[in-house]
């Protein structure tokens, strides 16, 4: 096979309009990507695990939700704020059990910068759309501030 020496090359693409293809597509990924770490980051933080530990023991819960509650989603998507630095959370999950399905929300606030977080929101919103306080103020039941009492004990 011969070939000639002083044949043409190829034309070229513009390395620009390569780039210009495929970055919005490695931005598309890296913000999917983001979301996610930050989204499992949440959910696999102590307040999330506390609240649907009370959530489970919890006996309004426990009779509109049944048995098994959990997570409604294989990949649970935690909506809005958790900021212990600045004692600031606001969550909110979805959650299911044998009975039901529902939303459960969960708002608490540290006044001080060393003080102890206040339980201000506990509820369950479920499917047909009623809501259900968890958090009875009557009584001061607030299974969160069991925990702190004991740490303050020792």
């Amino acid at each position: 096979m011969n070939r000639r020496s002083d044949r043409a090359l190829p034309a070229l693409e513009s390395p620009y309009k390569i780039w210009l293809q495929t970055l919005p597509i490695f931005f598309g990924v890296m913000a999917i990507s983001t979301f996610a770490i930050f989204n499992y980051q949440k959910a696999s933080s102590s307040i999330v695990n506390a609240t649907l530990y009370a959530l489970r023991t919890n006996e309004v819960g426990k009779s509109e939700l049944g048995e098994m509650i959990y997570f409604r989603d294989k990949f649970p998507w935690i909506r809005g704020e958790m900021n212990q630095l600045h004692g600031r959370i606001d969550i909110r999950f979805a959650v299911k059990g044998t009975k039901g399905k529902g939303m459960m929300r969960f708002k608490s606030v540290r006044q001080t910068r060393k003080g102890f977080f206040v339980t201000q929101v506990w509820s369950l919103e479920m499917e047909d759309g009623r809501i259900l306080q968890l958090l009875d103020e009557s009584t001061a039941d607030d299974p969160f501030k069991k925990i702190t009492s004991q740490e303050e004990a020792s």
